[in-house]
């Protein structure tokens, strides 16, 4: 057996390496905090084009990115230009994502709003149509069994938008019809994102922050948000799969830089906003990681309500917090946080900072360890200096809302 994984370099690269199995290798990983989720696992003859491919994978592959099986999708990590050179222009001007992975569950008819708000734990009556939401599907137990995005484009239609490997789960959950073939979701980034994205048509420019509307584009029914994953301005495009290559050139035409996942996930983490699978997950409560707006008590019942409803009483045992260290080293997922010689947590994410310069990351510890502690992080036997504090770590114009 081989196993594909992304290796964080301890500088700012990303690279894709594959390695034999062994046991031994295993328990070596495990010491080290590295959990199986981390891993994708392949047979030797694994190939890429057994992954599923983004309608923009030819425009990938002509611009010479470097594409990795990202939850069974073929997409982009980097491009040429490197992480490091797009995390900044996302900070400094505009860069384009291809987020096609992400799934769209279309829920059409009178009865949408009932049947979304007796699953998730947002109030969609806290919005209309014409606008988005983000919530969270739990399990039984209060688990985040993934955290959502709902556009409501209308009335009587919600295109709900799970990550890659949950839709499934969000479809049996929800019903509704999976139309994530038929579009391209390109995710349009930065200060500068809407001055370029004007240039290619005015109206998607104009939609407001969390709006979503529909525009006609190249006779092209195109759905905009004014959501995204960075921390910064922007918005999101559902365009169909016949003219999404045309989108996409016309974007970079207009000044777009492109963008792989590799900078996406720098860039979240600065914003400091959770990832499904390191800070969500299964045994991962909204509670627990401070997203307690996310869960409306008083809209009536919904999936994991009751269990929720019984942490909150009884407190948690647990908080997600965010950490900075001294100097470059980058933190890493699977770090120890230290308070007087004791493991007192667990690093879910964790890299450096491009745009301050040293270590950053999030982690579950006590609920007493609060913004300002002083502790010391163990990234692979040297303890760091790092003091708690409360994301986002990058101050930008703070469109997306990061736990409290």
């Amino acid at each position: 057996m081989t196993w594909e994984y992304l290796h964080f370099t301890t500088g700012p690269r990303i690279e894709l390496r594959r390695v034999v199995f062994t046991p031994t290798m295993d328990i070596r990983w495990r010491r080290m905090g590295i959990r199986g989720r981390d891993w994708r696992r392949h047979e030797s003859n694994y190939d890429l084009t057994m992954a599923r491919q983004s309608p923009l994978d030819a425009a990938h592959k002509s611009l010479g990115a470097k594409l990795v099986d990202f939850g069974g999708w073929n997409m982009p990590l980097n491009y040429p230009s490197g992480t490091t050179a797009e995390h900044h222009a996302c900070r400094t001007s505009a860069v384009a994502f291809d987020v096609s992975h992400l799934g769209t569950m279309r829920m059409d008819g009178d009865d949408v709003v009932e049947r979304v708000q007796r699953a998730l734990t947002n109030d969609l009556n806290k919005i209309t149509p014409g606008r988005a939401q983000y919530s969270h599907l739990l399990d039984d137990e209060g688990s985040v069994v993934d955290d959502i995005i709902v556009w409501w484009v209308s009335p009587t239609r919600l295109d709900v938008m799970p990550n890659a490997s949950n839709t499934t789960r969000v479809v049996n959950a929800l019903g509704g019809t999976d139309v994530t073939s038929s579009r391209a979701i390109i995710a349009v980034q930065g200060p500068e994102a809407r001055e370029r994205v004007r240039k290619v048509h005015s109206d998607l420019a104009e939609v407001p922050h969390f709006g979503v509307q529909q525009i006609t584009w190249r006779d092209a029914d195109v759905v905009v948000a004014g959501t995204g994953y960075t921390g910064e301005d922007g918005i999101e495009l559902a365009v169909p799969t016949e003219v999404a290559e045309t989108m996409w050139q016309e974007l970079l035409d207009a000044g777009v830089v492109p963008a792989g996942l590799g900078a996406r996930d720098t860039l979240r983490l600065e914003a400091g906003l959770p990832l499904h699978g390191h800070e969500l997950g299964p045994g991962i409560t909204p509670l627990q990681a401070g997203l307690n707006w996310v869960v409306s008590w008083d809209k009536g019942p919904f999936i994991g309500r009751e269990a929720l409803l019984a942490e909150r009483e009884r407190g948690i045992s647990r908080r997600l917090r965010g950490f900075v260290a001294e100097g470059r080293r980058p933190l890493r997922e699977g770090c120890g946080v230290i308070i007087d010689g004791a493991q007192v947590g667990t690093l879910t994410s964790g890299n450096i900072s491009q745009v301050l310069g040293h270590g950053i990351g999030m982690g579950f510890v006590p609920p007493e360890v609060k913004p300002g502690a002083q502790l010391q992080i163990d990234v692979r036997g040297t303890l760091m200096n790092a003091e708690v504090v409360k994301p986002p770590f990058v101050n930008t114009n703070r469109h997306n809302k990061t736990p409290e």
